[in-house]
């Protein structure tokens, strides 16, 4: 999918994962921007944007300004550098980055929602259980933890 978008007062033929440079734009290298004046796009859907991240800040090639009349000793010479914005196209359209978002959002809530079943089966095992089995666990624990002391006591004194 591809998209006509005019920034700067130029327009540019983009697609996902190209890089274009534009006029001078606000925003640090690594920031998201959104072109939202989106004149055409293959779909021919209407009112989507163009989600773009700024690669670098950088200055074009040297111009050279030389003025001179004949005849008059008048000659002058300077010389500029456009400031302009390189920008990496993201993603094209409104529906592509609500399915980026999808993708993503999914992933974190799987994550979340499987500890969940784990911590209440645990309350419900030791209601269940008599709480003559917990005594034992506990004297376990407490041996364990004198058996990690012991080496390194030794270690300490060596």
């Amino acid at each position: 999918m591809f998209a006509i978008v005019r920034t700067g007062g130029k327009q540019y033929r983009v697609a996902a994962g190209d890089k274009i440079v534009v006029d001078r734009m606000d925003g640090e290298a690594g920031a998201r921007v959104t072109l939202g004046d989106v004149l055409f796009t293959s779909t021919g859907e209407a009112g989507l944007t163009v989600a773009a991240e700024i690669v670098a800040q950088a200055k074009a090639d040297k111009v050279i300004v030389f003025k001179k009349k004949r005849r008059h000793n008048y000659r002058r010479r300077n010389g500029h550098r456009q400031q302009h914005t390189i920008l990496k196209i993201v993603a094209v359209g409104a529906a592509e980055e609500k399915k980026a978002k999808k993708e993503a959002a999914p992933k974190a809530e799987v994550a979340e929602a499987a500890p969940a079943p784990k911590a209440e089966a645990a309350p419900k095992a030791a209601a269940k259980a008599p709480k003559a089995e917990a005594a034992p666990k506990a004297e376990k624990a407490a041996a364990s933890k004198k058996a990690a002391a012991k080496p390194a006591a030794k270690k300490t004194a060596e």
